[in-house]
């Protein structure tokens, strides 16, 4: 075979590359640092050991470290391929040695490249899908710290007015305006009603009388002060204070996702799908690298996203049907959620989640199988360049 491989184990600040040839024979090894003028030597090194043959080069990461060899080995009109972590973990255990070291793990990405032909291409993305994956993580990030701060608060407010936590809806705005400001049960029966009332309509927070006269009752049922009231009265203060400037930040995100994601030419045709909104859709082009080239057939999209069951037979065990363990987990999310939306305003939708569950499958169940089809509507949409449309269009008969 007029080939050879070179395996890279990617690391922060050193790869290790190792070069084998159609007989699995080592032709070069070498650790190098994450720097352009060694990783140039290193590409031309590697090229002049080819002598013509193609060379193939696969990576056990797609982005980050290598982003800067990755970049060259594209500039110089190379073929990469993607060996994930696991997979390398996995086939370390049938190479011979126990010992772990960067220099074996190149050898065992090179040589799964050698006889594996299912491993997926690197496709360098644009400036725009790598501004909007950029935007995504940062927006992942910023929920997720606002989850927890959330659940701090709660429980900071439980623990000395629990009476207040249970009257106020800490994801609203006007609930973290008054906690910024009042905090205690003495502080609210001190204020009173009427100023209350006035305290929250001058910050503009919707229905203030309903959520004073709420806070109120609720201060009115405690008249015990726990101990380290004033600590944790700072402190619900400042975490109210955190959460508003973590909403705001979210917002800010949103408004630049959409604007990204709107400029995009598949926007329109994800976008008509009932369920799936403009953060959702960003999200689903992040995933598949903003086309469809890496999903020739819906059920590749489909095994990628992991809503599709993977078989476990074994001997006379057949039909043993398991949830994957190799997928895309935010490309499921996005499926999974888009479908439970789905259900409350697309009829279709509804129409085959109810048959799902009339033929005994639970509720995630037929939410899952709801998903798997309509990723073949979405795919058979991007395929066509066409929208979304409830009720199929009725051609006449020739």
């Amino acid at each position: 075979m007029n080939r050879i491989w070179a395996g890279t184990d990617c690391g922060k600040t050193h790869h290790h590359t190792l070069v084998l040839d159609s007989e699995g024979e080592t032709l070069l090894s070498r650790r190098v640092a994450n720097d352009e003028s060694e990783l140039l030597k290193l590409i031309g090194d590697v090229l002049d050991l080819a002598g013509g043959r193609q060379v193939t080069w696969a990576l056990d990461m797609a982005g980050g470290g290598p982003g800067l060899l990755i970049a060259m080995l594209v500039n110089h009109g190379q073929e990469l391929v993607y060996i994930p972590g696991i997979a390398v973990n996995r086939a370390s255990d049938s190479y011979r040695g126990a010992g772990k070291t960067d220099a074996r793990d190149a050898r065992v990405i090179a040589d799964q490249a050698r006889m594996r032909r299912d491993l997926q291409p690197i496709r360098p993305g644009d400036d725009a899908g790598i501004e909007l994956r950029l935007l995504t993580e940062r927006r992942v990030d910023l929920v997720a710290e606002r989850t927890r701060t959330t659940n701090r608060l709660k429980g900071l407010l439980n623990s000395m007015f629990p009476a207040l936590e249970r009257v106020l809806d800490i994801g609203t705005s006007g609930a973290l305006h008054l906690l910024t400001g009042y905090q205690t049960p003495a502080a609210i029966r001190r204020t009173g009603l009427r100023r209350l009332t006035t305290w929250l309509r001058n910050r503009k927070v919707r229905s203030p009388e309903a959520l004073a006269a709420k806070v109120v009752e609720a201060a009115d049922r405690q008249h015990t002060a726990v101990t380290g009231e004033s600590p944790i009265a700072k402190m619900v203060h400042t975490l109210a204070v955190e959460l508003t400037a973590l909403n705001e930040k979210i917002t800010e995100t949103d408004k630049l996702i959409e604007g990204r994601f709107r400029e995009h030419e598949l926007a329109e045709v994800i976008q008509s799908l009932p369920g799936i909104g403009v953060v959702l859709g960003a999200e689903f082009l992040v995933a598949v690298g903003g086309n469809m080239d890496a999903f020739p057939t819906p059920d590749r999209l489909a095994a990628f996203a992991g809503v599709t069951p993977a078989p476990r037979d074994s001997g006379k065990i057949s039909g043993n049907l398991h949830r994957p363990q190799r997928y895309h987990r935010r490309l499921q999310r996005v499926f999974y959620t888009s479908a439970l939306v789905s259900i409350r305003f697309d009829p279709n939708s509804r129409k085959y989640y109810d048959r799902k569950r009339a033929e005994g499958k639970r509720h995630v169940q037929a939410v899952l199988a709801l998903a798997r089809r309509r990723i073949n509507v979405l795919w058979a949409l991007i395929r066509d360049r066409r929208c979304y449309q409830v009720a199929p269009p009725v051609t006449n008969r020739a």
